[in-house]
């Protein structure tokens, strides 16, 4: 049986948050246990009601926007994966939303299906881009960085295992699959993913993506194929 994903939603357009939330809760596993109007209200209801596994937010909301909510909502509830779903489709509105925390962005006029597959996506990989994201992903906040991104030679190096758990992930594999496809177990895995954010010092999985890619485990070109 699927575990529910409990979302909450972020939006200041009610009639697009209502109908968000209509699809939503037409699905089995998939349960909105509230909605906010703006990030100043989604923070207050986040200490009022039990965490969401992941929250749908807009950008450009009044009081606090996506961005500044996304940030606050990192350092107060790590756990918490947010796709931003907006009308910006700028290069570096998607790379500042990814750079805070953000782990998908996804555009309002997707489809309903695409949606559903995101969240899925979410939250059995921990994230999810499309070609178009990970080539912002790699123009914004690889390119620049180059020259401050730690080594792989630096410290601890990591296992033959970890640098397999690590392109698996740079593929959107999740957690099962990559189990799968080792023969490990769901535990194993997560033990080297913690490993792999231990010894990179990368805070999420677009952290672990830039250091795989940077360090030349993989190219952009073999992740969004």
């Amino acid at each position: 049986m699927n575990t529910v994903v409990k979302i909450a939603l972020a939006d200041d357009e009610v009639l697009f948050r209502k109908g968000i939330s209509f699809i939503l809760q037409r699905e089995k596993n998939m349960n909105v246990i509230f909605e906010a109007s703006d990030g100043q209200d989604l923070i207050g209801k986040l200490e009022e009601n039990p965490s969401p596994d992941i929250i749908i937010m807009d950008l450009k909301m009044p009081n606090i926007n996506g961005v500044e909510a996304t940030k606050i909502i990192r350092n107060s509830h790590p756990n918490i994966k947010i796709i931003a779903l907006t009308s910006y489709n700028t290069k570096s509105f998607i790379a500042n939303m990814i750079d805070v925390g953000a782990v998908s962005y996804v555009m309002k006029n997707t489809t309903p299906r695409e949606l559903l597959t995101t969240i899925n996506e979410v939250q059995n990989s921990g994230y999810y881009y499309n070609d178009y994201v990970m080539k912002v992903i790699q123009e914004y906040l690889i390119s620049p960085r180059k020259k401050v991104v730690k080594s792989r030679f630096d410290d601890e190096q990591l296992t033959k295992r970890e640098v397999q758990v690590l392109k698996l992930i740079c593929k959107q594999y999740s957690g099962q699959e990559i189990a799968n496809e080792l023969c490990l177990s769901a535990r194993t895995v997560e033990g080297h993913r913690n490993n792999l954010l231990r010894k990179t010092e990368c805070k999420n999985m677009v952290g672990l993506i830039i250091y795989a890619i940077q360090n030349d485990f993989v190219s952009l070109e073999n992740i969004i194929d």
